[in-house]
């Protein structure tokens, strides 16, 4: 799945190609999808060849060819035209957790359902995706107060935590957390990613818990904390 700006994206150099024959330079993308800089361009031109619907040719500058287009999508506006994207994985009806006063009132414990919300990556950033796939049910016990959601962990960076590809990460939604934090964070509003967050300074650090991934380190207006892991399921 794509998030918007890199269907756009897709969209605008497949048009141009059919219209010229020639790829969009990367000011011409980054004016059409009204990013700040090119940087952004680089990670969506990265995502869409990782997704293969992109190949760069080599030896060849500016040689892109559209390999294919997402199976479905729905007729939008063309990129720069005034809609932003605000990419967020926590769209929708959340599992909310009682007090704990309030759940002692009951005779018995019920359990908590759960949303999975897509994939998360524990490696390279990928799209935030939005949709609900299904839910899980947990024991209040092993939730705090308050909204929850779940995703699926694609990648092995963070195997020294103890998670690992294929588990389902449990999420307390906030747009806060303390350093040392596992969190689910968004980058440029365009990726995300699960991660130990680390604060140094004004700038953000998110640190992989496998010695084979780097911590990158982002400034402040580039990372939105999305929730804080609380809980995990795997299975057998």
């Amino acid at each position: 799945m794509l998030t918007r700006k890199q269907s756009d994206l897709l969209r605008f150099i497949n048009e141009r190609l059919k219209e010229t024959g020639v790829p969009p330079s990367f000011d011409e993308m980054k004016d059409a999808l009204d990013l700040r800089s090119k940087s952004g361009i680089h990670r969506l031109i990265l995502a869409l060849e990782e997704r293969g619907f992109i190949r760069r040719l080599p030896n060849r500058a500016r040689a892109l060819e559209v390999l294919r287009l997402p199976e479905s999508s729905t007729p939008s506006a063309p990129p720069g035209r005034g809609r932003k994207f605000s990419p967020s994985v926590i769209e929708g009806n959340l599992g909310r957790v009682r007090p704990l006063h309030e759940r002692e009132e009951d005779n018995e414990i019920q359990q908590v359902a759960i949303p999975v919300m897509g994939r998360i990556a524990a490696g390279t950033p990928i799209s935030a995706i939005q949709s609900r796939s299904h839910t899980i049910s947990l024991p209040p016990d092993l939730l705090s107060n308050g909204e929850h959601f779940a995703l699926e962990v694609r990648g092995d960076s963070m195997i020294e935590a103890g998670i690992f590809d294929g588990d389902t990460v449990v999420i307390k939604k906030q747009d806060f957390a303390d350093s040392g934090n596992i969190v689910v964070a968004l980058i440029d509003d365009e990726e995300a990613t699960l991660k130990r967050l680390r604060k140094r300074g004004a700038s953000i650090a998110l640190e992989a818990a496998n010695p084979a991934y780097e911590t990158r380190i982002f400034g402040p207006n580039r990372v939105r904390i999305q929730g804080k892991l609380v809980s995990l399921v795997r299975r057998y």
